[in-house]
Formats: C-alpha cells, structure tokens, sequence
C-alpha cells in the first residue's frame, strides 16, 4: 500500500512541477515532472504487481480497484504518447486527473474477500483493455479541449495566455486520429472479451445491461467518427467535439455502472452472478 501513497505524492508533485513548466516554460521544469512522473508510474506499476502477486489474480474487483488501474492507464498512455506526440502541455492536464482517480481509490474501501467469478484471467484482459482504451479516448478529450482552445485564440486573433504554450492545430488533431485509433482497438478487445466471458459465465454474449449499451454507443460513435475522418476527410472541430462527446458517454458509463441497481456491473453484485 505504500507504493500507492509514494505513487500519489510523486503525482502531485509532478502536477506542481507540470504548472511550473506551463507557467514559466522552462525545459528544466519539463525534465523534472518527467522524472517525477516516471518515478510514480514505477512505483504505482510495483504496487499492482504485488497485488497481483499477493492476491494471485489481477487487482481489478472493486470500484476502488478500477479507479486506481484507470489512474495507471492514464499515466502510461500518457507517457507513450508523449513520446510519439510531445504535446508537452497535455501532463498539466492529465497527471492532476491521474492523481484524483488515484486519491479515490485510496480513500474508497476494498472488498475483503474476491468472488470467484472475479479471479479470471480473462475478465482481467477485458478490464484491462477497457480502462486502456478509456485513457487513451482521456487524451482525445483533452486534445480535443486544447484544440478548441487554441482554435478560438486564432480565429479572435485574441493569442492570450494559451496561445505560445499549445502546440499547432495540425499536431492537436493529430494527436487526436492517433489516440482514437488506438483507443478504439483497446474499446473493442474490450466489448469482445466481455461478451465471451459472459456467455462462459452467464449464458448469453449480451444482455443490453445499462453499461454494455452506454459502452456501445460510445463504441458506435467512435467508429463513426474514423470512418468520417477517413471517408470524408473530417478534421478539426468537428473531431474535437466528438472525441468530447465520446468520452463523456465513456464516463457516465465507467461512474454510473456502479449505481444502476439493475445492472449487473456494479462491483457489489459480481458475488450474486451465477
């Protein structure tokens, strides 16, 4: 548990260090909350391994548990899309969300004893490759709000603050086809391995449970929006608004699940299926 805490304080450390950057736009702060951050995402990255180890399956049975991998995922996505795409302004964003999903997890309480049902290697894959694909459509939505931003300061001719720190349009909705393509691949291992893990447990490979229909529709959206993209050529604004869009219904989803009596993803009801 220890890890996790290390984790945290190397993420609000990294978000003040981010703020630096953004603020006084010196390499020397960039370097550091890279540092910083990687430095968290190792011990966050250990933390889960010696869960798994302890526990002997992936820990992903609570909603608590989920938070704290959804947090992870952020982070590595992240790190790999700063790599590909160094959109350098994007961390001041993404590392503050990353550290509350990990704050919350923290603070929520785990069950003491995992169903069955839950220690499968395979529901492991399908949440693992949901909540990989969720952060990565998190950095299409940033993008997407940094793309409108900087979009509203050219067309005003008003270059405020914002206007030096975000990188071109050009990159903005690169970054955006880039993270909704790989984004969309992790959504749809996803839907796949949870509809076969529910015809191995349940019977049926879908059963229009509130979250399986929500996760649809973003699912379709998506895929409307690559098909446009690649169709028609739609670029810009109109691919902001819809990876916007798009991660909102993921949201709901991913936070709702765990209040809608009736479905059968709420973390508490996992004991009661058969």
């Amino acid at each position: 548990m220890w890890l996790l805490y290390l984790a945290l304080a190397s993420y609000g450390v990294a978000t003040l260090i981010w703020l630096g950057y953004v603020w006084f736009q010196k390499e020397s702060y960039y370097l550091a909350g890279s540092r910083t951050i990687a430095l968290g995402w190792l011990c966050h990255t250990l933390a889960l391994l010696v869960q798994t180890l302890t526990q002997g399956f992936f820990p992903v049975g609570s909603f608590g548990a989920a938070l704290s991998l959804f947090s992870w995922a952020l982070i590595t996505t992240f790190l790999i899309l700063n790599w590909r795409y160094p959109v350098k302004v994007l961390g001041a964003m993404v590392i503050p969300m990353a550290a509350m999903l990990l704050s919350g997890s923290l603070i929520l309480p785990r069950p003491q004893e995992l169903p069955a049902i839950l220690q499968s290697f395979w529901l492991s894959f399908h949440i693992a490759a949901a909540l990989l694909g969720n952060a990565t459509f998190a950095l299409a939505f940033l993008g997407g709000i940094l793309y409108l931003i900087q979009e509203r300061q050219i067309k005003s001719k008003k270059f405020g603050f914002f206007y030096r720190r975000l990188p071109s349009l050009e990159t903005l909705d690169a970054l955006n086809y880039y993270c909704i393509n790989i984004g969309f691949v992790l959504l749809t291992l996803g839907i796949i391995s949870g509809s076969l893990y529910a015809q191995y447990t349940l019977g049926t490979f879908w059963q229009w449970d509130p979250k399986e229909t929500m996760t649809l529709m973003a699912w379709l959206l998506y895929a409307g929006l690559l098909h446009e993209r690649l169709v028609k050529g739609w670029r810009g604004r109109r691919a902001a608004l819809l990876a916007i869009a798009g991660f909102v219904v993921l949201m709901v989803t991913f936070v709702g699940a765990d209040f809608w009596h009736r479905s059968y993803h709420r973390f508490d009801t996992f004991g009661r299926l058969p």
